[in-house]
């Protein structure tokens, strides 16, 4: 039997590797550029990058658990809902279900005959999916998403940070800059690539949007030295 594998089937954790990697290029080359920028020591912009890996990641951890563990007790609790109405009233369901099916543009007969077959083997499955859009695809997985964007954001994390390890203090600014715009690229156009979309649009999408938030990084920096002394 072919089974066909649609992009859409990755979006959960995907959206969560993504977001978190790309969070953690960002939001770490940014705060090494911002305080490079204030003219501090090599050890001191290794020690920010390091606090700042380690506080994103359980940041982005955490944020993530709290987030999709919402939507999982929403979810449950519909469900609930559900079971306790098809057990009051299994023929009210039914015809809700068939109406469902009237609207997607099926007869009026077969309708009931789908919702007939479909209730008879899974009830409440049919209900979860086709009325409340709930299905193993979009489920919520608290841990998965919690763990995906720990684990991405601290990759993306490391990339400006080992840099900020190699590189002499005096490229350090430059450095961080062109190796972070060149793999958000390269996650931008891979994440497009994985999600089915436009590959150049998430490209510039990303770089843009980074490039103004490392613009704004360092300018805060430059004005700290400026006016710090």
């Amino acid at each position: 039997m072919h089974i066909e594998r649609h992009a859409i089937s990755r979006s959960g954790w995907l959206r969560a590797a993504v977001l978190g990697a790309n969070d953690g290029i960002v939001s770490t080359a940014s705060l090494l550029l911002g305080v490079a920028a204030a003219n501090v020591s090599h050890a001191s912009l290794l020690l920010t990058g390091v606090a700042g890996l380690v506080a994103g990641a359980m940041s982005m951890a955490t944020g993530e658990y709290v987030s999709v563990s919402s939507q999982a007790d929403i979810e449950q609790a519909a469900l609930r809902q559900e079971r306790s109405e098809l057990e009051e009233d299994f023929h009210g369901e039914h015809r809700e279900l068939t109406a469902i099916y009237v609207k997607r543009g099926l007869t009026l007969p077969l309708a009931h005959q789908v919702a007939d077959a479909l209730m008879a083997k899974d009830a409440l499955g049919a209900h979860a999916r086709d009325e409340l859009g709930i299905t193993e695809i979009t489920t919520a997985r608290p841990l998965q998403a919690a763990l995906a964007s720990a684990c991405s954001f601290a990759v993306g994390a490391a990339l400006p940070l080992l840099v900020t390890l190699l590189v002499p203090l005096s490229w350090v600014i430059g450095a961080i800059a062109v190796s972070t715009l060149l793999s958000l690229a390269v996650l931008g156009g891979v994440a497009a690539q994985a999600g089915g979309a436009s590959l150049w649009r998430g490209v510039v999408r990303v770089t843009f949007w980074s490039a103004l938030a490392m613009a704004a990084a360092a300018a805060i920096g430059r004005l700290f030295a400026y006016f710090g002394g």
